[in-house]
């Protein structure tokens, strides 16, 4: 197949809309469901994603697109006991790819609300079914084993997107785009990301341990394929946290900065507590646990809203105890798709439990980056190479 029509291309007034190949075919086949423009752009970018981090790392990888970036991206390595509940994940059959994308839509559930799944192996039938308990339009792999296929058949009352790409594909080393009627070229990005790049550590701590190491480069492939300005926040083969589009970099480094403050409360004891009532669906838990989390909590309180969601009516969680149990965060590196002019970036990261940064380097203050990093005993190593992605 050279091309596949489509309902529409980004919004219902741009008609018509395909997917094409000037030469060759297609290289993947729509299995279930007729995938939109926004959703064929999700699950190439996630796709290039999940097979850059199996190439890297040797490690199932997963992640979850939302309007063409990463909300989340993961490696297939164990589920602690909390990270089950606070995914949603108790009781449940695992494999590697599984746990994958249960990490990769656990580092920002409320955002991976109508995601892409991007499966880096075979979708099994653990896989599918935890896809099937989550609201999600579509997902993209190499291939689905039979039952994994009919569990996905079932969801959206058989309408759920299921999108196969051959593996073996390499896109051409040039590629376009039209913007307002003028064809723009470019290169293709083949850059690759390797442990290499992380040898150039320019801070007194020069100890970057192997683990950190995975972690870095995890964050600095995300970025790759995340709309830029970008920064991203991972703890142990998972991200945490996703900075993207933003105007400023030190806009990009709260946001995902924040990200991962949310994703460290949900670990928090009250948090694990709260009393839900049967059957509150998992869409609901997550808006209820974010709003716990938030400042909004008390007013909702006052308003008697969380009789929908709670048995009984939980004790807040105080600011006093939120920073107190964030300040117990540790280990996390951060990437960033472009150099940090300020300090400030290291100074907000810190704050977030950062110990490791990588970054392309080259600002006219690098000194003062370098010397924010020093004053607080953190390793940051200059890439230089940029990531930019748009």
């Amino acid at each position: 197949m050279t091309e596949l029509e489509l309902k529409y291309g980004c919004n219902p007034n741009q008609k018509p809309a395909r997917i094409y190949m000037e030469n060759g075919e297609l290289p993947l086949q729509v299995l279930n469901g007729k995938p939109g423009y926004i959703n064929f752009m999700d699950a190439l970018n996630s796709w290039q994603l999940v097979k850059a981090l199996r190439k890297a790392t040797g490690l199932p990888a997963a992640a979850s697109f939302k309007h063409v970036s990463p909300a989340g991206a993961a490696l297939g390595t164990p589920l602690s006991e909390t990270q089950q509940k606070i995914y949603f994940a108790e009781g449940l059959d695992t494999s590697p790819i599984a746990r994958a994308y249960i990490k990769a839509r656990g580092c920002d559930r409320l955002s991976s609300y109508g995601d892409w799944a991007a499966l880096s192996d075979v979708c099994d039938a653990p896989t599918a079914r935890f896809l099937a308990l989550e609201v999600s339009d579509g997902v993209i792999a190499p291939g689905y084993t039979d039952e994994a296929l009919e569990i996905l058949k079932t969801k959206r009352k058989g309408g759920y997107n299921v999108v196969q790409i051959d593996p073996a594909y390499e896109p051409a080393p040039i590629e376009r785009r039209n913007i307002y009627g003028i064809t723009f070229e470019q290169g293709y990005n083949a850059f690759e990301i390797h442990e290499g790049l992380l040898e150039n550590i320019v801070t007194e701590n020069k100890d970057l341990p192997d683990a950190a190491k995975k972690d870095l480069l995890l964050a600095l492939l995300t970025l790759k394929y995340t709309q830029s300005n970008s920064v991203c926040y991972v703890k142990d083969g998972q991200t945490i946290g996703v900075g993207a589009g933003q105007q400023s970099r030190i806009h990009c480094t709260r946001l995902a900065g924040n990200k991962a403050d949310t994703w460290m409360l949900r670990q928090h004891p009250k948090v694990l507590a709260l009393p839900f009532k049967p059957g509150i669906r998992r869409p609901n838990r997550d808006n209820a646990i974010d709003v716990y989390i938030s400042d909004e909590y008390e007013d909702v309180l006052a308003d008697g809203a969380w009789q929908e969601i709670f048995v009984s009516r939980p004790e807040p969680l105080l600011p006093e105890e939120k920073k107190a149990w964030i300040a117990t965060l540790s280990g996390v590196s951060v990437g960033s798709d472009a150099f940090f002019p300020f300090g400030d970036n290291v100074e907000r990261a810190r704050k977030s439990g950062v110990q490791y940064i990588a970054q392309p380097g080259g600002s006219i203050r690098d000194d003062a980056v370098i010397q924010a990093c020093d004053r607080y005993g953190i390793v940051m190593a200059f890439t230089g190479m940029r990531l930019f992605h748009h």
